[in-house]
């Protein structure tokens, strides 16, 4: 009886340091991160691996000239809390950095950055 309860003990310890390191991943953005465009896109979207919390979840687009471009309406999608958008404004050519700060909903704190480029040149 005593090697179940330690074997459990040891499970449920690995189990929770499984957990302790989660961490929400982008899995997708949309324009896709390092893509080139060729029309401006209205909004930016990016999916990630786990449910967000509001509160703390931030997203923002700036120009190459560090200017903020987009419309201060990030939100996460109440249907799909992996979700977050932010709406543009109407975007010349160049190349813009979306910066995110995300937390989830188990209080971890994520963040990054990538670039999307609008361009005649996309294929």
């Amino acid at each position: 009886m005593r090697s179940i309860s330690a074997f459990a003990s040891v499970a449920l310890l690995l189990t929770g340091i499984t957990v302790a390191f989660a961490h929400a991943e982008l899995k997708r953005a949309v324009p896709p991160a390092g893509g080139i465009v060729a029309a401006a896109p209205n909004e930016v979207t990016v999916i990630f691996s786990e449910p967000l919390e509001t509160a703390f979840s931030t997203l923002v687009v700036r120009d190459s000239a560090g200017k903020q471009v987009d419309k201060g309406d990030a939100h996460i999608d109440k249907d799909d809390r992996t979700t977050m958008r932010v709406s543009l404004q109407p975007l010349p050519r160049g190349t813009y950095t979306v910066k995110w700060r995300v937390v989830t909903v188990d209080t971890h704190r994520t963040e990054g950055t990538f670039t999307f480029t609008v361009s005649e040149d996309a294929k």
